[in-house]
């Protein structure tokens, strides 16, 4: 069944209210995004900027969403292609108009009952940030016109991190929560590992990977928003795990 699809959330849960997904369509459209045909001067003079001040940032290629769609748990959307340049320019923005972003939170369990986020490396767009290993949607994790969340998430944990996600118990379904036009869709994916020992397992990938995107792995116990310098998109996941998730058997 469809519905109609628009860049408001005037009909989904309140902004930073975590709720289910059993469904996820996400389409990506052919041809440049109408946000960077509008503004692509100002894309141009901004990203300048931001190599002036950070000369290590690649204007790779990425997914931005232009109108999404929310009815009984199933999320569908439709994209383009963008560059990484496009995507900075628009997070910038007050209202964020013209687009809305997707993106995917493994959420890495241990069998101590915590949870593995990571921290930005300084030569980074996020440096020094700490949040779930994850990078927005990119061209490789689309297929026959479609994103695979999981496939992003499986790619990204073992980029960053080393970990097979494969290795880990996968929750069902995804959760997700939105805000200024973000939208986190997670997962739940539990490791029997201890936090220590998947902490170790990270560093000892960081000794031998190619891109040194992260400056190490962070444990985290508790939902205090205060304990690490948390990208907001890790708020609601937090307040929801500690507090107020069913317990999972």
């Amino acid at each position: 069944m469809r519905f109609p699809l628009s860049e408001d959330f005037q009909d989904w849960p309140a902004e930073q209210a975590v709720f289910a997904i059993d469904e996820v369509e996400i389409a990506v459209l052919s041809g440049d995004h109408p946000l960077y045909i509008a503004e692509r001067e100002a894309i141009a003079e901004n990203w300048a900027l931001e190599v002036a001040a950070n000369p290590d940032l690649f204007n790779g290629r990425m997914l931005l969403q232009a109108r999404i769609g929310l009815s009984r748990r199933r999320m569908v959307s439709q994209g383009h292609e963008i560059s990484f340049a496009t995507f900075l320019w628009w997070r910038k923005q007050a209202e964020r108009r013209g687009g809305v972003h997707i993106y995917a939170y493994p959420v890495l369990e241990t069998s101590d009952g915590a949870l593995v986020a990571i921290r930005m490396g300084s030569h980074t767009a996020n440096a020094g940030m700490v949040y779930f290993a994850c990078g927005s949607f990119e061209p490789v994790d689309v297929a026959g016109g479609f994103c695979d969340p999981d496939h992003n998430m499986r790619r990204e944990v073992l980029e960053e991190t080393g970990l097979d996600l494969s290795d880990a118990q996968a929750e069902p379904g995804y959760h997700a929560a939105h805000f200024r036009r973000a939208v986190t869709l997670f997962r739940i994916y539990r490791f029997d590992l201890t936090a220590q020992e998947l902490s170790a397992r990270i560093e000892a990938h960081m000794q031998v990977a190619e891109d040194k995107e992260i400056a190490g792995p962070v444990i985290i116990r508790s939902a205090d928003p205060q304990a690490h310098p948390y990208n907001v998109g890790m708020l609601p996941v937090l307040d929801w795990y500690f507090r107020d998730r069913p317990s999972y058997g």
